[in-house]
């Protein structure tokens, strides 16, 4: 007999007839709810998903104010959720085998405690992005290809509890009078949500997945993103407190790229992270972080990186990490770095080196002050060292496609300078995978000189001059 028709024998119908209303549950004298329609199933899911829907409607009864004690770890409040659902599908009275029973409980324990039909990806470290547009509509990015899901949540209310249980762990709030939030998840995946009235068709999430141990040097050259020459010469610019800006459009992993540079990173420095959702993964012990605070429902309160950038300046930091500059801060990070703060990092949207320059100059106008736009390029120009463009390409693989040098002014332009550029000619293989390469242009940069002063060794294949490379990483 398939569960199908195991389900409507143990609800008192014929097999093949759809589920009747639930009868009262016989321990608790608690009547257990129907469940509602479930858009998109019918058949055996029909079936499991009513089931499901009062296992979950029952657990809520039987467990109470359990599900939000404070006292409960997490371990113990799912030891709770499992013996309570173990009961209640004993009084559900349907012949499960084992693995469907153990399938279930999982089921409906991630709706109640977790993060319901996301959880399964959440877990699956081969992905990378979960984009919820609506309740019935959940895609996933792999490898770099989007692709659309079996995955439903059952209503826009079940959404919406899983967005609010989200934000809430991390002291947010999301409600109409605040539609927009951004969050994080434990292990710092990124999270925005929107919901109505912004969101027309209901509640939407996205979720950019973090790894749960963080990338390394060595895993971008395996990916691709960087080459070994491009590696070492980060390094080097890292330990010769270059101020170093990462550049790239939206998904591009610039966020992945700034925790790779930070690990190169002196142990013994003293840094301070600057973010409005923490996501960066720094590996050192002397780490002050801090995160940007949204106004509260009286619309007052609110701390901007702007803030916590000033702020920062009396820490006594050796580094000043931003995890984005998106508008005025710009202004006080480019006054940091001229100001003794050097070795900072930061990121920036924007399409190519040229356009983080141009972008800096917008952003840095944004911060209200009435400066003449040369002040500004020759704040620029004497702040950032070197700009690492990523780009997201058609084959959907993440690559640095531009180590580029901020020289100087000449005139009223802000002159740059390509140490690395990405090798287009190379074409594709049969899979569609692009087979260039970032390559040194053979122009050894001005801050090069640097390197030698401080005793910071560079192999001369960095530049493009033809030697027999030892490898270092």
């Amino acid at each position: 007999m398939s569960l199908y028709d195991r389900l409507n024998t143990a609800r008192g119908m014929p097999s093949g007839e759809g589920p009747a209303t639930p009868p009262t549950n016989p321990e608790d004298s608690v009547p257990v709810p129907a469940p509602g329609p479930v858009p998109g199933q019918s058949g055996i899911g029909d079936a499991l998903a009513g089931l499901k829907h009062r296992a979950g409607e029952a657990l809520f009864d039987r467990m109470g104010g359990r599900l939000t004690d404070p006292n409960l770890t997490e371990d113990d409040l799912h030891k709770s959720a499992r013996e309570e659902l173990s009961h209640v599908i004993d009084a559900e009275q349907v012949p499960l085998s084992p693995e469907e029973r153990r399938r279930l409980i999982r089921e409906i324990e991630d709706d109640v405690l977790g993060y319901g039909p996301l959880q399964k990806f959440l877990d699956d470290d081969t992905v990378t992005e979960i984009m919820v547009n609506r309740a019935d509509q959940i895609y996933i990015e792999r490898s770099g290809q989007l692709s659309l899901t079996d995955s439903k949540f059952s209503t826009d209310a079940h959404l919406r509890r899983v967005i609010e249980r989200i934000v809430s762990r991390v002291g947010r709030r999301i409600d109409e009078s605040s539609p927009m939030v951004d969050a994080r998840l434990e292990d710092g995946s990124r999270v925005n949500a929107v919901i109505p009235p912004l969101a027309v068709n209901g509640p939407s999430l996205t979720i950019r997945k973090f790894s749960k141990v963080p990338l390394t040097v060595q895993n971008l050259i395996d990916y691709g993103t960087v080459s070994t020459e491009m590696a070492e010469l980060l390094d080097a610019c890292v330990k010769a407190r270059l101020n170093i800006l990462v550049s790239g459009g939206t998904g591009t992993g610039k966020t992945t790229l700034l925790n790779v540079l930070s690990s190169f990173l002196p142990a013994d420095d003293r840094i301070v992270t600057i973010e409005d959702a923490v996501e960066l993964q720094l590996q050192q012990q002397h780490v002050v972080r801090l995160e940007s605070r949204p106004a509260n429902i009286e619309g007052t309160g609110e701390i901007a990186i702007r803030d916590l950038l000033r702020n920062s300046l009396r820490m006594r930091p050796d580094r000043i990490v931003v995890g984005e500059v998106r508008g005025g801060e710009a202004l006080d990070m480019l006054q940091a770095m001229n100001t003794g703060h050097d070795g900072s990092l930061s990121t920036v949207h924007a399409n190519s080196p040229r356009d983080a320059v141009a972008r800096l100059e917008t952003l840095v106008l944004m911060a209200g002050m009435d400066l003449p736009l040369r002040a500004v390029r020759e704040q620029i120009s004497s702040a950032v060292n070197l700009i690492v463009q990523l780009s997201r390409l058609r084959d959907g693989t993440r690559r640095v496609t531009h180590v580029t040098e901020v020289q100087g002014m000449e005139g009223d332009i802000v002159t740059l300078q390509d140490a690395f550029v990405f090798d287009y000619s190379a074409g594709a293989d049969p899979s569609g995978r692009l087979l260039g390469k970032s390559v040194p242009t053979g122009v050894r940069p001005r801050f090069a000189d640097k390197f030698a002063d401080l005793g910071i060794s560079v192999s001369p294949a960095v530049f493009g001059t033809p030697t027999t490379h030892t490898g270092r990483w």
